[in-house]
Formats: structure tokens, C-alpha cells, sequence
């Protein structure tokens, strides 16, 4: 891939992913791409929505990338302006992990390293992915998101709750699991109502997650084998399961082999939708769009994805 020209390329920048993380490794990660000849303009993000808004304006003006430097949930914010901004020719998307979370980059085998990853910018291959989109229940009405890597409903909304509102320990990986572990002490399975490709199914469910990519939760392996650009989402049902079970099952998942757990359920499926009797909550990418009921389904070759090259 050419280096592209300034006019094209917009890094934007969340300096407080990480516990402020980016703020401190920006500065050292600019300096490598101006040395290797990249030319960018910087837009750093001041508060929720930011980056979305952002993303939104650099399709409008016709750019050629835009690179999220943050964590996962700067990434979703991009994909989000990208997605909402109809552009016929949307730029590519580029990722620098400077975050909590680094999810997305795992799938791809994008390093995450920072400096690791500029390489990519530099040298990388564009790849045409598909995203989701989720419609659901938000704070004002009916809402709907982007993800491109991983969504749920269940246990996963508190999770991301607890992240998001500034629950930090030394790392991602540990961040997430002591946040799920802590979760669980008061979660209580619901009965969900499951409609996956004009599928019934009635479960009582600790979480249904609908992936694109293969990993979450700080480097959960949560469908291992998913296909970004296969025009479908992996569908992973966890059963009635406890919190000593899950407990157990953690390192499984890590590793991507939990799915023969007798509770635990893999499907594959174009459109999924989930009701429920009660409050439950809605993740998407690590956000928190809103409640059950909600509506997945897949937004085939939405993005392009700067991936490293063969």
C-alpha cells in the first residue's frame, strides 16, 4: 500500500483509553509514523461521541483513512460515524491499540504493540469485513449501533458497565475477568426468547453473544473460528450456567474451548432477535447501547480494515 498523503488520513486520538494510556504512548507512536514518511492530521477526543462525530465529518470530506487510536471502544465510535455517514466510498479503517480492551486486533493479528501496529498503517493490506448492527431499547426510545467486533445480551452489559465506569486493575485481561467474577456474585440467569434466522428458541441464558470477530473481554476467545467476512454471525448461547461453572469456564474461553460445555450452544445466523421478561442488558463492542429487546443482524462488506500483509 502507498503512504498515504496528509489530506487523506485522520488519526483520532482518545487520550484517556487506557486509564490514560493514550495520552502517554501518542506522542512516541506519531513520531514513529512521521519518520516512516505517514502524514496525518490528529483530532483528539474530549468526551463521549466524539469519535463518532469525528469519523462522520472525515467521510463527509472524502477521506482516504481514519485510524482509531484507543481502545475498543474508540474503535466502535469510528465504525459508528463510518457506517452512519452513507458515504459511498468510506474511508478504510486503520486501528492503533492504545486501550483497555484490544479485542478487535486479536482477530486479525493486528500486533498490539502501538508501535507494532503503525506498522501496519504503513505497510498493511485493506481487507473487507463485515459489520453488525444492533437495534434495541436505549435511554430515549428505540435505538440502534454498530459493532464490528462482538455484541451480547446478558451478563455482558453489567461487565461493560463496571469497565466503562472506570473499573481499572494492571491490565485488559485482568480488568474484565475480575469485573465479570464481581458481576456474577449478583447476576441471575434469565429466560430468554430467541428468534435466530426463524429459529425459535426459549432459554434460560446467562448471555447470548452475536460475534463477528473472535474475541472479547480482554482477550476472551469467545468464537474461536468466526469469520469476519463470511456474511454471518457466530451465534454463542451460554446456558443456565452458575457462578462456579463459569468460574471454571473462564480459562476455557480464553483458550476458545469452552464450546463443548453441555451448555453452551454455537449457531450461525444472519439476523437474531432477543426478548425478554425483565431489564437485560445490551453490549455492543464494549458499549452499552441499551436493554433487551433487541434485534442483531449482519451488514455484510461494510468496512475495509487495514490488516497486516501477507
Amino acid at each position: 500500500m502507498s503512504v498515504p498523503v496528509a489530506e487523506d488520513v485522520v488519526v483520532v486520538v482518545n487520550p484517556e483509553a487506557g486509564g490514560g494510556r493514550g495520552r502517554r504512548d501518542w506522542p512516541r507512536v506519531a513520531a514513529r509514523l512521521r519518520d516512516h514518511g505517514l502524514r496525518f492530521d490528529v483530532a483528539l477526543t474530549a468526551r463521549p461521541g466524539d469519535a463518532t462525530d469525528i469519523a462522520r465529518r472525515s467521510a463527509a470530506e472524502g477521506r482516504g483513512l481514519v485510524v482509531a487510536a484507543g481502545g475498543d471502544g474508540t474503535v466502535s465510535e469510528v465504525v459508528n460515524g463510518l457506517l452512519e455517514a452513507g458515504a459511498e466510498e468510506r474511508p478504510r479503517l486503520g486501528v492503533l491499540p492504545l486501550g483497555t480492551g484490544t479485542d478487535l486486533c486479536r482477530t486479525f493479528g493486528i500486533p498490539l504493540d502501538p508501535l507494532g501496529a503503525a506498522a501496519v498503517l504503513l505497510a498493511g493490506t485493506a481487507r473487507r469485513i463485515d459489520a453488525g448492527r444492533v437495534t434495541c431499547a436505549g435511554p430515549a426510545g428505540q435505538t440502534t449501533r454498530y459493532f464490528v467486533n462482538v455484541a451480547d445480551a446478558g451478563i455482558g452489559g453489567d461487565v461493560a458497565d463496571m469497565v466503562n465506569g472506570g473499573f481499572r486493575v494492571v491490565s485488559g485481561e485482568l480488568t474484565f475477568s475480575l469485573a465479570a467474577a464481581i458481576t456474577l456474585l449478583r447476576w441471575r440467569n434469565p429466560r430468554m426468547l430467541l428468534d435466530v434466522d426463524g429459529e425459535a428458541l426459549d432459554v434460560t441464558s446467562q448471555q447470548v453473544v452475536v460475534a463477528n470477530c473472535e474475541y472479547y473481554g480482554g482477550g476472551m476467545r469467545i468464537a474461536p473460528g468466526a469469520v469476519p467476512d463470511d456474511g454471518l454471525l457466530d451465534v454463542v448461547i451460554s446456558g443456565d450456567l452458575g457462578m462456579v461453572e463459569t468460574l471454571r469456564l473462564l480459562g476455557r474461553v480464553r483458550d476458545g474451548a469452552h464450546l463443548s460445555h453441555p451448555k453452551i450452544e454455537r449457531r450461525r445466523a444472519r439476523r437474531v432477535e432477543v426478548r425478554c421478561d425483565r431489564r437485560v442488558g445490551v453490549d455492543a463492542d464494549g458499549e452499552r447501547p441499551g436493554d433487551l429487546p433487541a434485534v442483531f443482524e449482519v451488514v455484510p462488506g461494510a468496512i475495509e480494515l487495514l490488516v497486516p500483509g501477507a
